[in-house]
């Protein structure tokens, strides 16, 4: 393992950055990093925990085509190691062109030319969310664009003008930047940056932190050190950090593996590495999983899903974890591993309470397993949220029907926000098998939701709403399958 010493790629030169020597905490986020210096605070903080995108910076890679891939992400939520073999672009780098000149980037002359800015403190997150969605390959719609601006907030302009801005540079005026020019270089300097890249282990103070690059290695050490707190987007862990101000003295970062991002599908199933972040799910899975990704399209932001991972949702055992009643309804399993073996459990023996898992402390998530569909199936997931976008459940469900001769014959209804954790409402279940699936028959099955459930009341919402809620989603989910038929 290579001690302290971190690599990436900042404006244009790869850097090595010792920790220990600057010392500076494995959890020192690259937000805090950059407002840090003098010449890096173009970068602004908002609200400390992903919601406002004011912190928005870009990270580029390569993609399995071997071109550049650009992702916007929060920089509050990621720690200094996770640029580890990466290039991080600020607003800093749109300044310059390669003739030397302090010129406007395009995205940023766009916002001029649309008045898509006002005070000017939001306005950097706005363009580096424009940059990564400028460089896609594909040219965006107003409703692509539209989802890359859902996780940057502005309290003064208004979103139109921001929007206009956003159509011209992206789509109607398209515009070759330095970093087209210099593309070959970047993926000169990242093949370089891989090739060096080893397993990281950081020790600053009291505070150790493991990046290992093969799921061997994660292995080992949660084997040896199962008191490691273990992540991959760090979309959760990293809030203990800004918000609580916690020391998290032992870190295990699974975001290096890459035999943990990969999905795979033997035509029986399709499983998927517990490290592959939401918004890949999101724009692979659709066709095969449609419930899944619709839940995942009110999922936090793009900056947040380009971060979060399937395995970290379902491991921090949240009964309002958004993904987890559609993934009762899909059946899924969740494959878990040690040094010894695998093993794999259905998702409901696998969440046992509270923030609660059968996780043993030397395992890891590894894959969730989620059988091929059956096409005379009908799944549907629902959220019930204060707001659409950026919000925390309030009470979600995920339900799966066949239907037989108008005749329920098999179903699934999983519920979260009710319980202490993700629960099927089983009594009704029962109660729904070999009869007419009809409203009478629906409006009983809700009153047996209400009475199995005993929810809390808290700030987000009282008990009586999320039973009243809970009963009219399986209407809701009766109108749409009746609909359907």
């Amino acid at each position: 393992m290579t001690d302290n010493i971190i690599r990436f790629i900042q404006h244009g030169k790869i850097r090595e950055l010792n920790l220990q020597k600057e010392q500076l905490p494995p959890t020192t986020t690259v937000l805090n990093f950059l407002r840090q210096s003098p010449l890096h605070r173009g970068t602004k903080e908002g609200c400390a925990e992903g919601d406002c995108g004011a912190c928005t910076v870009v990270i580029t890679e390569t993609d399995p085509t071997g071109r550049l891939s650009y992702t916007a992400i929060d920089s509050c939520l990621v720690f200094l190691p996770m640029l580890h073999g990466k290039q991080l672009l600020t607003i800093e780098d749109l300044r310059k062109n390669s003739a030397g000149s302090d010129e406007l980037h395009p995205l940023q002359q766009a916002m001029v030319d649309c008045n898509g800015t006002q005070c000017g403190y939001c306005t950097p997150g706005f363009a580096m969310s424009l940059l990564a969605l400028q460089k896609q390959p594909v040219t965006p719609t107003r409703t692509v664009i539209e989802d890359a601006l859902t996780g940057n907030l502005c309290r003064c302009t208004g979103y139109r003008s921001i929007l206009d801005a956003a159509a011209l540079a992206c789509t109607e005026k398209k515009q070759k930047d330095d970093f087209d020019e210099q593309e070959e270089l970047t993926l000169l300097q990242l093949a370089t940056l891989r090739q060096s890249t080893a397993d990281l282990s950081i020790a600053v103070g009291e505070q150790r932190y493991y990046r290992p690059v093969s799921l061997n290695q994660a292995l080992t050490i949660k084997k040896n050190e199962s008191d490691c707190m273990v992540f991959s987007g760090a979309t959760d862990l990293a809030l203990r950090v800004t918000k609580r101000h916690e020391k998290l003295h032992k870190l295990l970062d699974l975001g290096g593996i890459d035999e943990l991002r990969t999905i795979e599908n033997d035509g029986k199933s399709v499983r998927i590495g517990a490290c592959t972040t939401l918004e890949n799910l999101r724009n692979n899975l659709r066709q095969q999983y449609p419930a899944l990704c619709e839940m995942l399209d009110v999922f936090g932001s793009r900056q947040i899903r380009s971060l979060a991972t399937l395995g970290g949702n379902i491991g921090s055992a949240s009964p309002i974890g958004d993904t987890l009643p559609v993934l009762l309804a899909y059946d899924a399993r969740i494959e878990l591993q040690n040094t010894a073996g695998k093993r794999e459990l259905p998702i409901k023996e696998f969440i046992t309470g509270y923030r609660q898992t059968a996780l043993q402390p030397d395992e890891l998530i590894t894959a969730v397993i989620l059988p091929e569909t059956n096409p005379k199936e009908i799944v549907r997931s629902y959220k019930v949220s204060k707001r659409k976008d950026l919000d925390i459940s309030t009470v979600s469900g995920g339900f799966r029907l066949l239907l037989e001769n108008d005749t329920a014959v098999a179903i699934t209804l999983a519920f979260g926000g009710m319980a202490a954790k993700t629960e099927c409402a089983t009594s009704a279940e029962a109660f729904l098998i070999g009869k007419k699936w009809k409203r009478e028959t629906i409006e009983a099955a809700a009153a047996l939701i209400r009475s199995q459930f005993k929810p809390l009341s808290d700030a987000r919402s009282g008990a009586e709403f999320r039973s009243l809620a809970a009963g009219n989603l399986l209407l809701k989910f009766w109108t749409e399958t009746t609909a359907k038929s």
